[in-house]
């Protein structure tokens, strides 16, 4: 819930699979689910669109929208639990899955600009139970490589090291929760055996791509919202 501009990240996130034609949520509820709640019971649409004011801003007053942002989302808040990993989160929720066949999920804290539907038409054509996007690393760092004996034989910047992590952007079938065992992790062992059966894809993304992980993050997403134009806000182009 940490805003970036008038919003907090996960609002930017919603935003993202809403322009893209996804607009049923279900909020995977834990610690502070009542922060949570209170944002979307008492959302306020005049804070992130243009809007006329008929009146003085009294209790007469008449606001007009002239943009709106959530009025045909529909958002389910599941509470799964103070200490449940996503794995067992996902478990939680899954009767709100209903019939869909494929479905979703985010960590709910990065941002990207990946083209959504690309990938699921892809995913789509693919007979296999899970993907992600992968991305680079965004810190600097350098990798160590080095023989049995410690002898250091290599040092690279992690930029032209080949090393993808998970960028949290996830397409799932159902078939999903079966691979998901009581007080499991979701990339440990049910990716894990999904990997043994061939069943897991990634997607290589080296666009725009970042997480909310640190105060240092939390100034450049900011940054890049006074621009006006945010990289992964693609539902102002």
């Amino acid at each position: 819930m940490i805003p970036i501009g008038y919003r907090p990240i996960l609002w930017h996130v919603m935003k993202y699979y809403a322009h893209y034609g996804h607009k049923d949520f279900v909020l995977c509820l834990g610690y502070k689910a009542d922060v949570v709640k209170e944002y979307f019971l008492n959302y306020n649409e005049a804070l992130s669109n243009d809007f006329v004011l008929d009146g003085n801003g009294g209790e007469k007053s008449r606001v007009e929208l002239l943009g709106s942002d959530i009025h045909d989302w529909r958002i389910t808040f599941a509470d799964t639990g103070l200490q449940a990993n996503i794995g067992q989160r996902l478990k939680a929720v899954e009767r709100f899955v209903g019939d869909d066949d494929v479905f979703l999920a985010n960590y709910g804290d990065v941002l990207t600009d990946v083209n959504l539907t690309e990938l699921v038409d892809d995913f789509m054509s693919r007979d296999k139970v899970a993907a992600f996007v992968c991305v680079k690393p965004t810190y600097t760092f350098h990798v160590v490589g080095m023989q049995d004996d410690g002898v250091v034989d290599r040092i690279d910047d992690v930029s032209v090291a080949d090393i993808w992590i998970n960028g949290g952007y996830m397409i799932l079938r159902k078939e999903i929760f079966d691979y998901i065992g009581k007080g499991e992790e979701l990339v440990q062992e049910p990716f894990q055996r999904l990997i043994k059966e061939d069943l897991l894809l990634g997607y290589r993304y080296e666009g725009f791509w970042a997480p909310m992980d640190t105060l240092k993050d939390l100034q450049r997403l900011e940054s890049m919202h006074e621009t006006g134009r945010p990289a992964w806000a693609i539902w102002q182009s």
